[in-house]
């Protein structure tokens, strides 16, 4: 089958749009006196940016379809009570909430279904797993889209955050194939700087869903050299995306010598709770960061990055002095 070049999403000025190009809600307010309260999975947004989450404002249809979903897999969860009328057990409450699912246009299923996964509504992210592949080229990129997969992206439950990726990809056109990486390959050296950004995105996005997360890593590490600023930001937020331990010691290093403010905000949020690491991962940076608050040679903002970084790893709000959490990290060993 001929392969169709996929295309980052236009703007009415024919520039690609994708929100992840603009500040997501898990990110932070940069300057004097930052505190990285971005960091946190779902802080609120700010005021200019929060119709950019208008999950209440589902069309009627996709609200009442959600709620008979989440009966129908409710009711799955709980075994039939002894008594009732054989009728009542004749079809599983799952088979007909299949059949709705099934009867609706592949972009009405991704909605409900990522809207039912961020609710953590049981079966939703299995679900999704199982019809991603199928949407791909039927999905579009529009705001529903965008707001559910930021919701995903932002979510506390790593199922969920995959999820996020699986829709992103369909609706992107990305198939998890060689195709789809040499197009994101070629993109990212390209001298259109949107379409570059938006492709070291998308090259995350493929190595988190295991298309050669080793030779992404590669590349994206590559990108943090890149003289400006942009391209080695989405450099640090593809690595975040991709998750695997390759991408730890490059974002620790970013954090502490990158000359931008914000692209060492984006590598310390990345590193304490943003993007798709485990928690196990984000122990094993805990030595380098209280290394960090200890060194004199980085400047007080990174200092405070760090032990904010802390904190949002460990859960634990301790005194911001090294000792403290070296005394921590030992009790915790």
């Amino acid at each position: 089958m001929e392969f169709k070049e996929p295309f980052p999403p236009a703007g009415a000025d024919g520039v690609p749009q994708d929100p992840r190009l603009q500040p997501t809600p898990d990110y932070g307010t940069l300057g004097p006196g930052s505190d990285v309260a971005g960091c946190a999975p779902n802080p609120a947004a700010p005021a200019a940016r929060k119709s950019q989450l208008p999950l209440a404002h589902l069309v009627a249809a996709v609200i009442g379809m959600s709620a008979a979903l989440i009966v129908g897999m409710t009711t799955k969860a709980h075994p039939a009570r002894p008594g009732l009328p054989a009728s009542v057990h004749n079809e599983p409450a799952s088979a007909k909430d299949m059949r709705q699912i099934d009867d609706m246009k592949p972009q009405k299923q991704a909605e409900v279904l990522l809207e039912l996964a961020v609710s953590h509504t049981a079966g939703a992210v299995e679900q999704i797993s199982s019809r991603a592949d199928r949407w791909n080229g039927k999905v579009e990129w529009d705001s529903q889209i965008a707001s559910l997969t930021n919701a995903a992206l932002n979510s506390n439950d790593m199922k969920v955050r995959e999820s996020g990726i699986e829709v992103e990809l369909a609706a992107y056109g990305l198939s998890k194939n060689s195709a789809s990486l040499d197009y994101l390959l070629r993109t990212a050296e390209s001298p259109d700087h949107s379409q570059k950004i938006w492709a070291l995105w998308g090259l995350g996005l493929m190595a988190n869903r295991g298309v050669e997360p080793g030779q992404i890593v590669e590349v994206l590490t590559r990108h943090l050299d890149d003289s400006d600023m942009d391209s080695r930001r989405w450099a640090v937020e593809g690595m975040a995306l991709a998750g695997t331990d390759q991408v730890i010691q490059p974002l620790l290093t970013t954090m502490r010598n990158d000359p931008s403010p914000i692209v060492r905000e984006r590598a310390a949020c990345s590193l304490a709770e943003s993007g798709m690491f485990t928690q196990e991962q984000r122990m094993t940076v805990v030595p380098q960061l209280i290394a960090f608050t200890e060194d004199p040679s980085i400047d007080p903002q990174t200092r405070q990055w760090a032990f904010q970084a802390l904190g949002d790893i460990a859960h634990q709000r301790l005194p911001n002095e090294p000792g403290a959490w070296r005394r921590w990290y030992q009790e915790q060993r």
